[in-house]
């Protein structure tokens, strides 16, 4: 088949060397524009530019899309049977969507209708979700909107970082859209219209999504946002001022267990601190309680709660965050 591929990040990858190993002809790779990357902002193709290149592929970068005549001509006079769309992070306008014959089939991180938008996999692991899924469909022009062609379904694991699902479902995703195009070439699959109403949404993350709440929030509902909002923004919290990050953390029953050293003498509001030896307690809403692990203050290295603990004297009853009233 003749084929558009359009894609940016890692997550897009495995579906483009699917393709190119299913015996599909891509003609053209569409990718977002090389970006600075790291402390130098050293200018870098993104993950989908590398991918095509190493497999001897066209590929184009436009900053625009709607209003560019020269794309458009170059796609028409290509004329592709289908164009397949993985995390491109671009809308795609009316004219491109109306130009193949099979249309715009979109490989989408979730089970439609859950979680239309930006972050699907971050969100459905932050919202502690037991399963989730991978949603082939045809793109329209809303968001996410469009009629759903193939789904499968994917356990999360209950300690399974966001990091890790990416890849999981990447690798789960690209044979579907293989199976997609064979289907709608084939004539046995028949696009089936989203139930509206039981629709959710993952929008893009933002910094403040990883400041912790410990008043609002249970300590598996903390962890759980953890969990899903890795690498970035991870979880963290203030302390006496400085921000701390947390790069890991547990739920723990309440502290008075032998191996935390002390027992608890009083309640604790959400976000008080309660120390055993050597290691380092939250309380969180609901009576529950979080470890921290590993941790790293504001200008400081990433240290064990140990290590944390014995270079930075904190006394019991500190408050992280804002104080509960």
């Amino acid at each position: 088949m003749k084929l558009v591929f359009c894609g940016t990040p890692s997550f897009a990858v495995p579906t483009l060397h699917a393709l190119i190993a299913a015996g599909h002809q891509v003609d053209l790779v569409l990718s977002q524009p090389d970006r600075p990357v790291g402390r130098t902002q050293q200018l870098t193709a993104p993950p989908v530019k590398q991918a095509a290149l190493a497999a001897g592929l066209p590929v184009t970068q436009p900053e625009k899309i709607r209003s560019n005549a020269e794309l458009r001509s170059q796609l028409e006079a290509l004329a592709p049977e289908a164009i397949v769309v993985v995390a491109y992070g671009r809308i795609i306008p009316p004219w491109l969507l109306a130009l193949p014959r099979l249309g715009c089939i979109n490989l989408h991180g979730s089970l439609l209708p859950r979680y239309r938008g930006a972050a699907p996999i971050q969100w459905a692991v932050a919202m502690g979700d037991a399963v989730t899924g991978n949603t082939t469909m045809l793109l329209e022009e809303g968001l996410d909107t469009g009629p759903i062609l193939l789904q499968q379904t994917i356990e999360i694991g209950p300690d399974e970082t966001s990091v890790i699902l990416f890849d999981r479902m990447a690798r789960q995703g690209a044979p579907l859209v293989v199976e997609t195009l064979a289907g709608l070439c084939a004539g046995t699959i028949h696009p089936q219209a989203q139930n509206h109403s039981g629709a959710t949404y993952a929008p893009l993350l933002d910094r403040e999504d990883g400041r912790m709440d410990f008043a609002a929030r249970t300590a598996h509902e903390l962890f759980n946002r953890w969990r899903g909002f890795q690498p970035w923004p991870g979880a963290f919290t203030t302390i006496e001022g400085k921000k701390l990050a947390i790069h890991r953390m547990q739920v723990v029953p309440a502290p008075n267990l032998a191996a935390s050293g002390a027992v608890l003498s009083r309640s604790f509001k959400p976000g008080e601190i309660f120390i055993g030896v050597d290691r380092f307690f939250a309380a969180c809403a609901g009576n529950t309680w979080i470890e921290f692990l590993e941790l790293q203050l504001e200008g400081k290295k990433r240290l064990s709660a140990r290590e944390l603990l014995r270079g930075m004297p904190i006394s019991e009853g500190t408050q992280l965050g804002s104080p509960t009233p």
